[in-house]
């Protein structure tokens, strides 16, 4: 299960989700917002997520910076991804943006896309989000099976977001059957302010679901051979 903790803007919390595993740390610029980073901010989150650990994937988060300005950034700064997140990119955006960041990924939601489909613009990774992405607003996941073909359609490594909590991220993921999980809003002490034990919490209830499933997967397999 691929996990994201986006939405950093402190050095330590990017240190903290690589010690834990986390595949990916996001940084978000969209001036106005409460999770806004300047171009300094982004890069010492960047560097001390990849002095923790090489192999971590850093994603630059943008809603409103035109796809090439935020890709011409993301390749000055380093980070490996750019995610367009939102309906105001289309696939021109991120055929521009791939010209300077071999990795884009897509986020949006089923209420701006309802037909979405995974790869149809050509990124790397698609993101399932809310209505209101940073809101912390959940949707519903049941949607998933009541939308004919979508699962196919967004095949098997795609990422929910929108509303995860450690609370509740293990019973959102058995539902929805995500590739990956992406928070933000859900391991925040207020607006904004990420807290450790959130992400330590988050991260745990994570790796958690994903042994109790295969134990539980190993557990059938035993019975079925006994029978």
């Amino acid at each position: 299960m691929y996990v994201k903790i986006c939405g950093l803007r402190n050095p330590a919390h990017a240190r903290l989700a690589a010690e834990l595993g986390a595949d990916a740390i996001g940084v978000v610029m969209s001036p106005g917002t409460p999770r806004d980073t300047t171009r300094t901010e982004a890069a010492a989150v960047i560097a001390e997520a990849r002095r923790t650990r090489s192999d971590i994937d850093t994603v630059l988060v943008v809603n409103t910076l035109d796809a090439v300005e935020a890709a011409d950034i993301a390749a000055d700064l380093g980070f490996d991804v750019v995610q367009l997140h939102g309906a105001k990119y289309g696939a021109d955006d991120f055929i521009a943006a791939q010209q300077r960041v071999s990795r884009v990924w897509r986020a949006t939601s089923l209420v701006h896309a309802p037909d979405v489909r995974a790869g149809e613009f050509g990124e790397a990774r698609l993101l399932l989000d809310g209505v209101s992405p940073g809101s912390g607003n959940p949707w519903a996941v049941e949607h998933l099976d009541g939308a004919g073909d979508l699962r196919e359609r967004i095949g098997s490594s795609w990422l929910l977001a929108g509303g995860l909590s450690p609370a509740n991220v293990a019973e959102a993921v058995a539902a929805a059957r995500p590739g990956g999980v992406d928070v933000s809003s859900g391991v925040e002490s207020a607006r904004g302010v990420k807290d450790s034990e959130l992400i330590r919490d988050f991260i745990t209830a994570v790796r958690e679901y994903e042994v109790s499933l295969r134990e539980r997967g190993v557990q059938e397999m035993s019975e079925t051979r006994a029978k």
